[in-house]
This record gives C-alpha cells, structure tokens and sequence, in this order.
C-alpha cells in the first residue's frame, strides 16, 4: 500500500519585529495542522529581516541558543500540541561569536531531533553572510520522523551538488531547503535547481523562499515556493511570487521506488573515480 506524506512549506514576508514574526508562524503552523498537514518547513532565518544585506553586529542578537533557545522550546510545546513535525530554520548561537545559519528538527511529539547548519556560506552583494555565520559543522544528517526520513539544505547550498547526494546516500525522502533569494540574482536557477536535485537524487524537495523587498535593501524576494517530486514535476501549484502563502501538498513515496527501480543511480555510482572531486 503507497505510503502518503501531507508536507506543507509556509512563505512570508517580514512583518517589521521578531515576536509578531513568530507569531504569524504559529498561525501556519496551526492551519498546517488543520488541514493535515504531518510536516511544515518555514524560510530560512524565519523569525527575523534578511540582515545579511548589510554588516552590522547588531543582528547578532537575533541568534539563540538550540535547543535551548526560546524560540526552539515555544516550537517544541506548538508541535506536541498540534502533532506536527517543525523545521526552523534559524540564527543559531552555539557560544559568544560562533554563529551558524543552522534548521533545528522538531518531531511531532515535541521532542528535539538534531540540527543541520548550513555548509555552503555565500559573501557577495546583498548577501554578506560569511560576517554572520561560520560554515557548517553537522555533515549532512537525515531525521528520522513522524512524518518520514527528513533532510535539510539551506539556500546557497543548493548551488552544490554533494550535499544533495549525500542526503540521499543516508536515505531522505524529503529534503527541504528554506532559501531567502532575489528575484534578480536567481530566479533563472530556482525552477531548475532543485528539480534537477530531485531527479539526480530520487526523493522529493520542497523549495521555500520569503516574498517581498525589506528596509534593510532592495533584495526583491519572490517567493514561488513549491514542493517537486523525483521525476521533476511539480506537486500542484507553485506559490504566489509575491503574496504570503501556505502550500500543503500530499507526496507519495511510492513515487521513490518507482524512479529508483526505473532508475538505478545509487547502483551505477562510482565511488572510487570521484577521489578529484575532494581535492581543494
């Protein structure tokens, strides 16, 4: 019997301060709910502005401790009550000046699974994160949740082919990755790169980017989030490019075992020919 997983991915525009930001969260993560959705990935650094258009060490204080940050246990509560596996994607502080761009996993008991931090760190106009973040120390880890095996790749990420790969090598069926992108920067590759992703890597991805131009500059984020199956077709509807929206969409993991008995990437790989590729 196929095996359906309702996976949702929620796109918003920032409201102006943290708390009202969170707040707007909790109401999609409630309509998630409601509409049966089993698992939700908000943006990346959901409750705050993309600070990373300018350098400024007063952004710094949005970072919080995981798990033991607020934001992370108020999460941990809303998804024990509503039975919903939660991915924040959020400015972490693991100590006084080391920060990373890091998606806490909560599963749909309350319970903390783990974390990814963002590998790929970007330092370009609009986009100057390397002043924020350290690159990532997690590897590539696969969550094995209520809702199924679940991984995560943050924005510029994407870019880089071998984190997708290794996701699917542990054995993800979802793999989301929260994004904050401009629509003049990027938009060629958005409908592209992760679909290619999906079909390189047989699983499914759900793409989340914010909407809207911030006070902080003129980043035009374009939204058009969307979930994409391993043949790279589109699960219903992409979302607005301008408008807040929460996009719900049933994903059937039958569709895995089809491609992957069609096929047979992981048997045809080459290991032992890829020893350049890890060379600096």
């Amino acid at each position: 019997m196929s095996r359906v997983i309702r996976a949702a991915v929620f796109q918003t525009a920032w409201t102006g301060d943290k708390e009202s930001m969170i707040q707007v969260h909790e109401r999609a993560a409630r309509d998630a709910a409601a509409q049966g959705a089993q698992v939700l990935c908000f943006q990346e650094l959901f409750y705050g502005p993309y600070f990373c258009q300018v350098q400024d060490p007063a952004f710094y204080e949005y970072a919080e401790r995981i798990p033991d940050g607020p934001v992370v246990r108020r999460f941990q509560a809303l998804a024990k009550e509503l039975g919903l596996v939660l991915v924040l994607p959020m400015y972490e502080e693991e100590q006084p000046g080391v920060l990373y761009n890091t998606a806490a996993v909560i599963d749909a008991d309350g319970s903390y699974l783990g974390k990814y931090r963002k590998t790929h760190i970007p330092q370009v106009k609009g986009f100057w994160e390397k002043f924020y973040f350290r690159p990532g120390n997690s590897g590539w880890p696969v969550f094995d949740t209520a809702a199924g095996r679940i991984g995560v790749y943050i924005c510029y990420d994407r870019h880089f082919p071998e984190g997708w790969r290794a996701l699917g090598l542990a054995g993800a069926e979802i793999v989301f990755n929260p994004s904050a992108t401009s629509r003049g920067l990027s938009g060629y590759l958005w409908q592209l790169e992760q679909p290619a992703a999906a079909v390189a890597n047989e699983y499914f991805v759900g793409a989340i980017n914010r909407v809207g131009v911030e006070e902080l500059g003129d980043n035009d984020f374009y939204g058009t989030s969307y979930f994409v199956d391993p043949q790279a077709q589109f699960v219903g509807e992409v979302a607005s490019d301008k408008e807040s929206e929460l996009v719900v969409r049933d994903l059937d993991m039958a569709r895995l075992r089809e491609v992957r008995d069609r096929w047979q990437f992981y048997r045809d790989r080459a290991p032992g020919a890829y020893t350049p590729l890890t060379a600096p």
